[in-house]
C-alpha cells in the first residue's frame, strides 16, 4: 500500500481537497486502484449535527455515514464507493480509544496521547486503507489521506504526530507528503514568505514534503519556484503551480502537465506493483473521457440559466453536491451553467414590505431563469418563499426539480392549490396541527428525541410503480426497474393523501419496497416537474451525472429529447475508435 498525505498550511480552505482528488484521478488514469480517508480534526462524531451555514453541506454515504463534504469530492473524481470509516474526526477516535480504555484492552496502563491514540489512528489507516471501494471488489494499491485543518492548529497536533510515526511504520518508499500552500499576490508581486513559513512549521513537526503545491491566482514566475525551492529544501520540480483555471475539472491536467505523477512513481515506486494491461487501458480511457469532458466545458457556448431557491445560499458550500451534479449535467449538455442564487425568505410577502429590491431582485431571477430547483434543508425558514417557487414553475411549465425538502414543499403547494387543501403543511414545522393539514409527516420508525445519526439514511432502494413506462425520469434512469439512491430525511408524504394527488396528475412512480413511503413524483402535462424524497445529488459523478439532474438540466436547455436518446455523452478517443 502506498500514501500520498496531502496537508495545508497559510489559511483553511486552500484547495486540499480538490488537490487530494485531482492527485487520486491521476493514479487512476495510469491504471491504479485508488482509495481516499479525510481526517476533520472536529470534536463532532460525524457532520451530522453540524450547521451548513458554517461548516458547509453533510455528505451522506452508501452505508448511511454523515461526512464531511470532501468526501463527496473523493467518490465524484476517483469514482469510488467510501465509508464512513473513511471520514476520521476526533470525537471518532477518542470515542474508540475511551471505549477500549473501559473495557480493560490497556491493562492498566495510564493512556495517553501518545502512544495510544497515535497508534490507534495509525491503525485506523492502515485498516480502512484496504477496503475495497470500486468496481473491481479489490484492495487499492494507493492511499491519498488528506489532513484537514491547517497545520500548526492546536487541533490537528495529534493526527500530525500519528503521521510522523506512520511515515517510518510504513517505510519512505510507501509514505509521501504533498503540502499545499498560498502564494498571495502583493501589488502584482509573488510573495513566498507564507509559503516558506508553513514549511517550516512542517518540517519542525517532524514531517518533509516532497511536494509543495501553490495555490496563486496567477501562474507562478520562474524566480518564485526557484526561491520556494531553495528556502524550502526541495527541486524545482518538486514545486506545483496551481493556478487559477477555468474550472477545477482543469486540475488533473494542469498537474500532468507538469509531470506530477512522473515524480511520484519515482518517489514511490509504483514499478512495484504490476499492473495488468487491462488496467492500463481502463486508466487510458478515464484519461481521454476526461480530456473530452474538459474540452465540452471549453467549447461551450449556449448557457442554461437554473435558479437555486434554497435556504442556506450565503454560504454556497452548503449545496456544494448539487452544484456539482448541476456542473456535471451541463457539461455533458455541452452548456454554460449559471447558477442563480435566490434565498428563498426573500420570495415572500413580507420581504415585500421590508426589503423590495431584493423581493424584486429574486423574483426577477426566478421569472427569468430556464430551470428552477429547490434541494434539501431543515426548518420553517424560508419555506413558503420555495413553495411560491413551486407554484410559478408548475403554473409557467418551467423545469422543476425538487429534492428532499424539495419534493415536500411541491407538493405541499400542489396540494394547497390544486386539490384544495387550503392550510396544508408540513408536521415538521407545525407539529401540532390537525392530521388532515399535514401534507408531510414525521415517520414513524424515526427518534424524535436524539439528532445525530437517527435519520432515514444512506442507500435505499426505490421501485418504479407499474404503468409508469413513459415516464420521464424512468428512462432518464435507463428505464430500470428500480434504482438506489442515498436518502437523509426524518418525513415523509402524508400516505393518506396519495390516492388525492395522483387522481389530480402528481404521480409517485416511485415508492419504497412497501409500495406507501413516496419516493419520486412526476407531474403530468409538464415539460419536466420532478421531485425525490432521495439526495441524487450525493451519487452524481464528473463522468456520470446524477439522472435527475441531468433531466432538469438537459429540459431547460431544450434538448431532453435528445439526452433521452442518448445524443450526448462523454467518449474518450478510444471508445470512438472501437465503435468503428
Amino acid at each position: 500500500m502506498k500514501y500520498v498525505v496531502v496537508s495545508g498550511g497559510v489559511i483553511s480552505g486552500i484547495g486540499k481537497g480538490v488537490l487530494a482528488s485531482s492527485t487520486g484521478m491521476l493514479f487512476k488514469t495510469l491504471g491504479y486502484k485508488v482509495t481516499s480517508i479525510k481526517i476533520d480534526p472536529y470534536m463532532n462524531i460525524d457532520a451530522g449535527t453540524m450547521s451548513p451555514l458554517e461548516h458547509g453541506e453533510c455528505f451522506v454515504l452508501d452505508d448511511g455515514g454523515e461526512t464531511d463534504l470532501d468526501l463527496g469530492n473523493y467518490e465524484r473524481y476517483l469514482n469510488v464507493t467510501l465509508t464512513k470509516d473513511h471520514n476520521i474526526t476526533t470525537g471518532k477516535i477518542y470515542s474508540h480509544v475511551i471505549a477500549k480504555e473501559r473495557k480493560g484492552d490497556y491493562l492498566g496502563k495510564t493512556v495517553q496521547i501518545v502512544p495510544h491514540l497515535t497508534n490507534a489512528i495509525q491503525e485506523w489507516i492502515e485498516r480502512v486503507s484496504r477496503i475495497p471501494v470500486d468496481d473491481t471488489g479489490l484492495e487499492p494499491d494507493i492511499c491519498i489521506i488528506e489532513l484537514g485543518g491547517t497545520v500548526g492548529d492546536i487541533e490537528s497536533a495529534p493526527f500530525v504526530e500519528a503521521l510522523r510515526q506512520f511515515q517510518f511504520r510504513v517505510g519512505k518508499e510507501n509514505f509521501s507528503l504533498i503540502h499545499v500552500s498560498l502564494v498571495p499576490l502583493i501589488h502584482g508581486e509573488q510573495k513566498t514568505k507564507p509559503t516558506q513559513a508553513a514549511v517550516k512549521d512542517l518540517r519542525s513537526l517532524g514531517l518533509t514534503p516532497d511536494m509543495i503545491a501553490c495555490r496563486c491566482a496567477t501562474q507562478l514566475e520562474e524566480s518564485t519556484i526557484n526561491k520556494i525551492a531553495m528556502f524550502c529544501h526541495v527541486g524545482n520540480d518538486q514545486v506545483v503551480n496551481v493556478h487559477d483555471v477555468n474550472s477545477t475539472y482543469h486540475i488533473p491536467l494542469l498537474l500532468l502537465e507538469q509531470k506530477m505523477m512522473d515524480y511520484l512513481s519515482t518517489r514511490l515506486r509504483l514499478s512495484d506493483i504490476k499492473l495488468t494491461n487491462e488496467d492500463k487501458h481502463r486508466g487510458s480511457i478515464l484519461l481521454s473521457k476526461w480530456k473530452n469532458m474538459t474540452g465540452n466545458f471549453d467549447e461551450s457556448m449556449e448557457t442554461v440559466k437554473i435558479a437555486l431557491v434554497g435556504k442556506y445560499t450565503h454560504l454556497q458550500d452548503s449545496y456544494l453536491s448539487v452544484i456539482k451534479a448541476l456542473e456535471h449535467s451541463s457539461m455533458q449538455c455541452k452548456r454554460i451553467l449559471q447558477i442563480l442564487w435566490v434565498e428563498a425568505s426573500d420570495l415572500e410577502p413580507e420581504t415585500q414590505e421590508s426589503h423590495k429590491t431584493k423581493f424584486h431582485e429574486a423574483w426577477n431571477k426566478v421569472s427569468t431563469a430556464d430551470g428552477i430547483l429547490v434541494p434539501g434543508g431543515f426548518g420553517l425558514r424560508g419555506t413558503e418563499g420555495m413553495i411560491l417557487a413551486c407554484k410559478w414553475a408548475r403554473e409557467n411549465k418551467v423545469p422543476f426539480l425538487g429534492v428532499c425538502l424539495g419534493l415536500q414543499v411541491a407538493t405541499i403547494e400542489f396540494a394547497r392549490n390544486v386539490i384544495g387543501i387550503k392550510d396544508g403543511i408540513s408536521g415538521e414545522f407545525f407539529p401540532d396541527v390537525e392530521e388532515s393539514k399535514q401534507v408531510v409527516v414525521y415517520m414513524p420508525e424515526i427518534d424524535k428525541h436524539n439528532m445525530g445519526g437517527t435519520m432515514r439514511l444512506g442507500l435505499r432502494p426505490t421501485y418504479f410503480q407499474d404503468g409508469t413506462e413513459a415516464s420521464t425520469i424512468k428512462k432518464l434512469y435507463g428505464s430500470k426497474d428500480s434504482v438506489s439512491e442515498r436518502h437523509r430525511h426524518r418525513y415523509e408524504i402524508n400516505p393518506n393523501l396519495i390516492k388525492d394527488l395522483e387522481e389530480n396528475g402528481l404521480v409517485f412512480v416511485g415508492r419504497d419496497e412497501t409500495g406507501n413511503r413516496c419516493e419520486i413524483f412526476e407531474l403530468k402535462n409538464h415539460p419536466y416537474f420532478v421531485g425525490t424524497q432521495y439526495h441524487p445529488e450525493y451519487t452524481s459523478k464528473v463522468l456520470v451525472p446524477s439522472r435527475p439532474f441531468l433531466g432538469l438540466v438537459a429540459a431547460s436547455a431544450g434538448i431532453l429529447q435528445e439526452v433521452l436518446e442518448g445524443e450526448f455523452e462523454f467518449q474518450g478517443k478510444d471508445e470512438q475508435e472501437a465503435q468503428f
